[in-house]
């Protein structure tokens, strides 16, 4: 009875033995057709600001969520010429191949980024992606990290006065506010890189104090735009809104490049809306020889609101160069309008400039207010046949003045416009109006030379050049 027990129990243990083993190989089959990953972090941000050269590690979680094994058959950075790094489960490089995961287990990826600082060719923000591929299909982990040494503003609201200076450029991620009773001055030299989709929101106040020979600038970020032959790309970020409540704002000396992409809701690179402040003087923004380009959308929008120009030269946008709607209290003096397409921009269909006051956001909805604008000794041209779009409903008031300027526009002239001395649809002769290349200098034997309103011109063009006695039309004065 002993050996057959013995026998029994033997057999009985080799065939759970065998069964187990067999059970086990089940359990571990490999999973080779579809199957998900998850990750640690939906992002991976490198958040660390680079004083000196110098690396930062950082690391991740690839899961398997499977019951199976599986093999990913690479694991790899999305660009050939990585500023990251990879080790993967202990294989370091930057496209590790065959990592097997598993069953409802994980591999640690460490992350690494090295960048120079003080290299002027980085981006302010570098990017990539980490790829892993599982049978085939591809799953993305971004990865951010700051690149040049500067001053980083992510998802912030300016709450007191500052001050920002031209030691180091700012880069603006996410978008910036600057609240109601606060100010925000930017000293001469001033950069400011703005991320993608990002703009500056003003509640308050911001003073841009450029100078002729140390302008303030605002830009995209994408400063590599250069090597892929895209330089000055318009539509890289939003702009800046002047809501209702801001009054006082000052920008002097200041450019506007590559923006209006509609990021804080309409596309335009300055937005002002509705004044609040109806019975103070004081406009909402004053604009002194400034320069706005290549906006994807609108270079100025003012709806229903009080702006002021002066020398100032807004051209090469998506949308119209000028667009006052609903009304308000608008002056533009010895300014510039123009548009003849560009790089990433149509100018098939909109004019120019547009004057109305109404705003009709649908078929159904209409907006009116009372309109008191003036342009003089300015200029508004382009390729169309008539760059000025202009029209008053009997629902507000309407009142126009165009005075010493030289305008294209066609044969109707609206009632409510008043012209003293301007100049139809003559070439106005600027040195260059080609595609990548734009001079808006007047030439020699320009109708504006000359022409302009002395009693209201500003001392000074655009560029700070004395006006002398006779006034030209537009931003630039000629020798």
């Amino acid at each position: 009875m002993r050996i057959r027990l013995s026998s029994a129990l033997l057999f009985f243990v080799s065939v759970f033995a065998f069964c187990t083993e067999i059970s086990c190989r089940k359990e571990k089959k490999i999973l080779t057709s579809g199957g998900e990953l998850r990750f640690s972090d939906d992002t991976l941000k490198f958040d660390t600001v680079f004083t000196a050269a110098g690396s930062f590690t950082t690391g991740i979680l690839i899961y398997n969520s499977q019951n199976q094994e599986i093999v990913l058959s690479a694991v790899r950075m999305q660009n050939a010429n990585s500023y990251f790094s990879l080790n993967v489960d202990g294989f370091k490089g930057n496209n590790v191949t065959d990592i097997r995961i598993a069953p409802r287990d994980s591999v640690y990826v460490f992350a690494t980024v090295n960048i120079d600082p003080n290299d002027k060719r980085t981006p302010f923000v570098v990017t990539d992606s980490l790829v892993a591929t599982l049978n085939g299909r591809n799953f993305y982990v971004p990865f951010t990290a700051y690149g040049q040494n500067a001053r980083y503003i992510v998802d912030s609201v300016i709450r007191t006065n500052a001050i920002w200076d031209n030691t180091l450029p700012y880069v603006i991620i996410n978008s910036m506010g600057i609240a109601t009773g606060a100010s925000l001055t930017l000293n001469p030299g001033c950069r400011v890189y703005m991320h993608q989709n990002s703009g500056v929101v003003v509640f308050g106040k911001l003073i841009s104090n450029g100078t002729a020979k140390d302008s303030v600038i605002f830009q995209g970020d994408r400063l590599d735009r250069r090597y892929f032959g895209y330089e000055g790309y318009p539509g890289e970020w939003g702009g800046i809104y002047f809501h209702s409540t801001s009054s006082g704002s000052k920008l002097r000396y200041t450019r506007l490049e590559n923006c209006g992409n509609g990021a804080l809701g309409n596309p335009a690179a300055i937005w002002t809306t509705i004044d609040s402040n109806t019975a103070s003087a004081e406009p909402q923004v004053r604009l002194e020889n400034c320069i706005i380009k290549n906006s994807i959308g609108t270079g100025i929008y003012a709806q229903k609101s009080k702006i002021t120009a002066t020398n100032c030269l807004i051209h090469s946008t998506g949308g119209y160069a000028l667009a006052i709607i609903q009304g308000g209290h608008d002056t533009f003096v010895n300014c510039t309008f123009a548009n003849y397409g560009g790089t990433g921009l149509s100018h098939s269909q909109q004019g120019t400039v547009a004057i109305l006051n109404f705003y009709r956001p649908d078929q159904n909805t209409i907006y009116y207010g009372d309109l008191y604008a003036a342009m003089r000794n300015c200029i508004v041209y382009g390729s169309l046949d008539s760059e000025i779009v202009c029209s008053a409903a009997p629902g507000a008031a309407a009142a126009l003045e165009m005075d010493h300027c030289l305008l294209k526009m066609g044969s109707v002239r609206e009632s409510f416009i008043n012209f003293t001395n301007c100049i139809f649809n003559q070439d106005p002769l600027f040195v260059n109006t080609n595609d990548k290349i734009k001079d808006f200098r007047l030439k020699n034997g320009s109708p504006a030379i000359g022409k302009g309103n002395t009693a209201v011109a500003p001392l000074i063009d655009l560029t700070g050049k004395s006006r002398g006695g006779t006034i030209d039309i537009g931003c630039y004065q000629t020798e």
